[in-house]
């Protein structure tokens, strides 16, 4: 692995909603000195508009080809060699073309928190589209495990003490 990330400083940071990407990823991005980019601000920039603006004016296929052109651009930084520690949104990584370009570009690791801590985590959020119904939520919550399932790296998520979650990357052999 430690090779994979010589050749490309990336660390993609995948799981469901609420699981802790962005935190952990600012904290892990500050413990390695490496910049930290959450994929979702990208674009949100690029589109002049909130996540939630995007699915309800242009629905989620036309968000899933912006997520993908945003990670592409980022892959790119990183071949040239521009480290980065990378929040992926919930639904990337369940993406076979994004599963694809992350691959070879780094490190992927999932941060795996169980369903009930998520939902307890973001049960006065607004912002989420998909996490509006409880029932669809809980079954987008099942069938997206299995992509996040071919990260090089699982990280169980059992509190929310995201150092601890940090602790637990930073032991994986991502230099051996």
């Amino acid at each position: 692995m430690g090779s994979k990330l010589a050749r490309a400083p990336g660390i993609y940071l995948t799981g469901f909603m609420g699981c802790g990407k962005t935190t952990v990823g600012r904290l892990l991005a500050e413990e390695m000195g490496w910049p930290f980019v959450d994929l979702d601000d990208d674009i949100e920039a690029a589109a002049g508009a909130t996540i939630g603006e995007i699915f309800a004016t242009k629905g989620e296929a036309e968000f899933r080809r912006m997520e993908h052109e945003a990670l592409k651009k980022r892959v790119h930084n990183v071949f040239c060699g521009q480290p980065v520690v990378l929040a992926l949104g919930g639904g990337a990584f369940a993406q076979a073309g994004n599963r694809e370009l992350v691959r070879d570009a780094g490190i992927s690791v999932w941060l795996d928190a169980g369903l009930d801590l998520i939902r307890e985590r973001i049960a006065h959020e607004t912002h989420r589209p998909l996490a509006q119904d409880p029932e669809r939520f809980a079954a987008l919550f099942d069938a997206r495990r299995e992509g996040y399932a071919q990260a090089d790296f699982r990280v169980a998520v059992d509190s929310n003490d995201p150092a601890e979650a940090v602790r637990h990357v930073m032991e994986l052999p991502l230099w051996d």
